[in-house]
């Protein structure tokens, strides 16, 4: 595990540019061969100056369906303003990960209070840890807001790069399956899901924009993105707000395009279609 003291930070003046990231990512990622005792790159990247761009603001309220006109940005935006440094520490050769392929498997976020639009903030992004997985390596990737010297906002995203493993058999530990939840909602998805995502967030992971492009990763469609699915539930929970804090599992992909149905009850909510797509709660404070 990378811990504080052992990394090195480098302060940015700017977010960095995401196609050419993309493309060096791309280009890298047929070269990287991970195996046991791969190491994150001890690279903790700072923005002292994070801030929403409105237009962008807009179009990702829109696409994930959050409130327009709130003063407050929604509790999953920080996602996209840490996404481009992310994706520098991803992009480098040092990191042993393929970018291309890799797949979100769960996010956990904590929000002291809500943040308003119009804020600055200081913003930083490091990989924590890589942990073996029985279908690949995991990365954890943790994006921090600060509104002054008060931490406001923290995320800890995995993301698994799959590849062949030592492990013997490929069976995951027997989980309970809880009694669906009630259905509150049914969405209907259409096609181009992905790329409208995309042009929100900036996220033009190719699994996500063409069947064409899923099916060189083995998705017979394009599939949506996860923080998609999950800002979309949040939207639909309408409590996500204040101090509070989010989980959510990505269970299986959405295939695009799809009809799904969101289910909620209490602080838990789904998405299913009716495979099981995306678990999660939200907990408020001293909830």
């Amino acid at each position: 595990m990378t811990t504080a003291a052992s990394m090195t930070t480098v302060t940015l003046t700017a977010p960095p540019s995401l196609p050419p990231l993309l493309a060096r990512g791309a280009l890298l990622s047929p070269l990287k061969r991970p195996g046991r005792g791969a190491e994150a790159p001890a690279t903790r990247l700072v923005l002292p100056d994070a801030h929403a761009d409105r237009a962008r603001l807009a179009a990702y309220r829109e696409v994930c369906g959050f409130d327009a006109d709130s003063a407050v940005l929604p509790l999953t935006y920080p996602h996209v303003l840490g996404f481009p440094l992310a994706m520098r520490i991803m992009a480098e050769r040092r990191f042993p990960l393929p970018l291309l392929g890799l797949v979100h498997t769960s996010l956990t976020v904590t929000q002291g209070h809500d943040l308003p639009v119009g804020e600055r903030y200081e913003l930083s992004v490091h990989v924590k840890e890589l942990t073996p997985h029985r279908r690949g390596t995991q990365a954890t990737v943790v994006t921090e807001l600060r509104a002054g010297d008060t931490r406001a906002w923290t995320s800890a995203s995995t993301y698994l790069a799959r590849h062949r493993t030592d492990a013997t058999g490929d069976t995951a530990p027997a989980e309970e399956r809880p009694e669906p939840l009630p259905a509150v909602a049914e969405w209907r998805l259409p096609g181009d899901l992905g790329r409208r995502y995309a042009a929100a967030s900036g996220d033009r992971n190719p699994i996500h924009l063409h069947p064409l492009t899923a099916r060189l990763f083995g998705f017979p469609r394009a599939i949506a993105h996860g923080m998609w699915t999950v800002a979309r539930c949040l939207a639909e929970h309408g409590d996500a707000h204040g101090e509070v804090q989010v989980s959510a599992r990505f269970k299986a992909p959405v295939l695009l395009p799809a009809t799904v149905t969101y289910a909620s009850r209490g602080p838990a909510f789904e998405l299913r279609s009716p495979r099981t797509h995306v678990t999660g709660e939200v907990l408020r404070a001293g909830g």
